[in-house]
């Protein structure tokens, strides 16, 4: 079987559509939906998606990029650029699944579909890993699960591959079927049923019924009973069934799992006869997903003893790049446990979000199992990471090294990892932006724990993917046309300074603020280039204020003429924010301050109004409605007549994050979203909707067994009158965890436990009763997480969770997830 080739004519054809095509023969081979993201910009097609932003805005982007071929809704881009090929369809998405349908028509060979609530990845991965040695895979990158992702992902099969393994996720009903479509799979393996997602349907049997919608067609259905029992048995999809179960009876019944050193040992009857296998895992969703593999190899004809062989060589699954702060004001970027083109590609558009430092530097293993010849993918991969701008390669493996001509800047090369460590002294690295990207048979783990920093055993994790969705939620709820000011005031809320703005930048929104000068002066050094605004402003930073481009908040006439003298030396007029008191009577210009304002401004050549804006009150808060309504009137009046005099009209805020939600007359121009970023929203059920940014953790130092009637920690306020167990991990109120957990009003999450605290909170240290629980040195601690979470906390010592995350002091290790 040959690979189809696809010409822009061929695909206008495909798609039935009309077209306005200058080179009909042009072939397209990479499917780009996202500006920032292309390879070979010759062969790449366009679509213009239309989601949270409209993908129209940035086919300007894809042209500066070199792109010459669109998929298209709007057709007046036709006649803006006349050099290039489009397709003009009546639905976008509708088009880039339709060719990936097409696409996938024209090959015949096994494939594995994957859904459920959680777990797909994981068990896409290690199914990868479980049958590489038997078939040639394509697979979904990362967890390409989405009306977007299946598409994209199908379009990777060419004709020397004889295995497919798609997952695909959905988030409310009608969607599955167009997936099936796009997928088709002989065999289906379903991993749970749980609440992910779940805001999208009606009930749990709804959800279940819509994700099976996968398997209407296979031939294999492999389940748990477990997950399944709102559907009759004789309604589950499949020519055949195979189930799994350590609950109840199944094709293979899981009647034992017992850890083991790490390891776990599970036990089942299958055909009639006992069966084991071991997992390189102990917690209880590797295990879950381990069971499912297990399963799956089974039912695909594999013997008890093959499976086993198998299993226990299986490997951790990091599907997170990580984003950490390294040796020499390097930041490091840590994906040392995957090599593949799709990954690199991804890792490579994660290391171009990051600013802060002008020099990128990959550190690059040898890629194996890629179904290329060695000369055709060195080739692509020097050629990439030219496109994607990278200033320095550090290749290990003999292969890549066989390639070094082809790769035209700074590159240098070593035979294997224990080679580079031996010459790791000698190199330097300072003030870049480092790539850790790895097969895991290299041990690339090695080489970032040389390159981190080496800080405290605390860490704050922040999942940027939760971040960016969070964002795109209330994306969701603003109007069209609406832009968003994001909050990164007081180090982002304690997650981050750069790290932070470079995701919002990359993601466009409109404005960044930030409470001091010296905030915005950080993030201007660090590569960020969007508008800021100063809400604090100290006459002692005005120079520096003007020095960065930075825009001041304006709260009184003192300020604003202060400022105007700050300018005296400038002949061009500078944006400012003015900001109105309509009821929160902190800062801001009264009602009866207007009509100077007004005087001053319009006599001033040196300040442009860039917004007007106040501050909601209680916008989250149902009782205070009336007067939100009031503060939103007050606001309107005062900046109409503001408006009147200035001749020009101005950007208008004043939502907050709950205001967003619960207020879409006050949306206005603009609205500020702050705390909604990070996962909570006093305006919404139990933040339904968001995604936890943030889990703080911390290690266990030592387990100590007392006797009865024993003290612990200082004044001995902790009391065991029975005496026990308990662990002292790694956290005090130095790193922000407050001294009112102490105890026992704390508590944390220590192999699904959740323990309380015992004695008072020391300076670096927290006591914790593990009595009756299994712990040992090294274990993890959670703090917070999205189970024990900081809403929960904060109740516990009476606060907000504001103030539990603007404490976590700068000497706890942050480190950023990005899927």
């Amino acid at each position: 079987m040959l690979n189809p080739i696809y010409t822009i004519s061929r695909i206008a054809e495909i798609l039935n559509a009309d077209a306005k095509l200058v080179d009909e023969q042009v072939i397209i081979q990479y499917l780009v939906i996202d500006s920032r993201s292309v390879l070979v910009p010759e062969n790449s097609l366009f679509f213009a998606l239309s989601s949270h932003r409209d993908g129209h805005e940035f086919i300007k982007d894809a042209y500066g990029k070199e792109i010459r071929n669109f998929v298209i809704t709007e057709e007046k881009y036709v006649d803006e650029y006349p050099d290039c090929n489009f397709i003009i369809v009546d639905a976008v998405l509708s088009a880039l699944q339709k060719l990936a349908i097409e696409h996938r028509n024209h090959f015949d060979l096994k494939t594995i579909g994957i859904t459920g609530s959680n777990g797909k990845t994981i068990v896409k991965e290690w199914l990868y890993q479980l049958l590489a040695a038997d078939y040639n895979i394509v697979r979904s990158p990362k967890s390409y699960n989405s009306q977007i992702g299946v598409p994209l992902s199908v379009w990777q099969i060419d004709a020397d591959h004889t295995l497919a393994i798609f997952e695909a996720g959905i988030s409310g009903v009608n969607e599955m079927e167009t997936l099936a479509e796009i997928i088709q799979p002989q065999i289906g393996v379903f991993t749970n049923i749980g609440e992910a997602h779940a805001e999208g349907f009606s009930s749990k049997r709804e959800k279940l019924t819509e994700k099976l919608k996968l398997f209407k067609d296979s031939d294999l259905f492999i389940y748990s009973p477990d997950y399944v029992s709102e559907i009759n048995f004789k309604d589950l999809p499949g020519k055949r069934q195979f189930s799994w179960s350590s609950k109840q009876g199944a094709d293979l019944r899981i009647i034992a799992v017992e850890p083991i050193e790490g390891n776990c040992y599970l036990r089942a009857i299958y055909k009639d006869k006992e069966i084991e296998c071991m997992l390189p895992f102990k917690d209880k969703a590797s295990i879950e997903n381990g069971m499912i593999c297990w399963a799956t190899l089974l039912a695909l004809g594999y013997s008890a003893e093959q499976a086993d062989l198998r299993l226990e060589k299986l490997s951790p699954v990091s599907m997170r790049l990580e984003l950490k702060n390294g040796i020499n004001q390097c930041s490091i970027i840590d994906d040392s446990y995957s090599a593949d083109i799709s990954s690199l590609a991804i890792a490579l558009d994660f290391l171009n979000q990051q600013n802060q430092h002008p020099k990128k530097t990959v550190i690059l293993s040898e890629l194996f199992e890629t179904g290329q010849d060695d000369l055709d993918l060195y080739t692509e991969i020097a050629d990439l990471l030219g496109q994607k701008k990278v200033n320095r390669l550090i290749g290990i493996g003999s292969h890549i090294a066989r390639y070094a001509q082809l790769f035209k800047f700074e590159a240098q090369f070593f035979e294997d990892t224990n080679a580079f460590i031996e010459a790791f002294p000698g190199l330097q690295f300072s003030h870049e932006t480092i790539l850790v990207k790895g097969a895991r048979r290299f041990e690339f783990g090695r080489i970032s724990k040389l390159l981190t920093q080496k800080i405290h055993d605390t860490v704050l994790e922040i999942d940027l993917n939760a971040m960016v969705g969070n964002l795109q939620f209330y994306r969701s709820k603003i109007k069209p046309g609406v832009k968003i000011m994001a909050m990164v005031k007081a180090f982002s809320y304690g997650s981050g300074s750069f790290e932070i703005a470079n995701l919002l930048q990359f993601h466009k929104v409109d404005y960044l603020a930030v409470a001091y000068a010296d905030e915005g002066i950080a993030l201007r050094k660090a590569g960020i280039t969007l508008p800021i605004m100063v809400m604090s402003p100290e006459e002692s930073a005005f120079e520096a204020i003007i020095k960065h481009n930075l825009e001041p908040e304006i709260y009184s006439l003192e300020i604003l003429n202060g400022f105007v003298n700050a300018l005296s030396d400038y002949d061009f007029s500078y944006p400012v924010h003015i900001k109105i008191d309509s009821g929160m009577h902190r800062l801001g210009f009264d009602g009866n301050e207007i009509d100077k304002l007004s005087t001053f401004l319009k006599d001033s050549q040196r300040v442009k109004v860039q917004s007007i804006f106040s501050h909601l009150v209680a916008s989250g808060e149902a009782e205070h409605d009336g007067f939100t309504q009031h503060q939103i009137e007050k606001f309107k009046l005062m900046a109409s007549q503001l408006i009147d005099v200035l001749g020009y009209k101005p950007i208008l805020h004043i939502a907050n994050t709950s205001g967003i939600s619960r207020w879409p007359e006050g949306q206005m121009d603009m609205v500020r979203l702050g705390i909604g970023l990070y996962g909570f929203d006093s305006a919404l059920l139990n933040n339904r909707g968001l995604q936890t940014t943030m889990v703080l953790k911390t290690t266990v130092t030592q387990v100590k067994t007392l006797d009865a009637g024993e003290t612990v920690g200082y004044s001995r306020n902790g009391v065991m009158p029975k005496g026990g167990k308990i662990a002292t991990v790694k956290i005090g109120y130095a790193d922000g965890y407050n001294r009112a957990f102490g105890n026992g009003v704390g508590k944390m999450l220590i192999n699904g436990h959740l323990v309380p605290t015992i004695g008072s909170i020391c300076m670096d240290m927290t006591m914790l009763d593990i009595t009756g629980i299994d712990v040992k040195p090294g274990d993890e601690a959670i703090v917070f997480n999205q189970e024990h979470n900081i809403m929960e906390l904060a109740k516990e010592i009476n606060t907000i969770p504001y103030e539990i995350l603007t404490n976590i002091s700068q000497r706890v290790k942050r480190v950023y997830f990005y899927e």
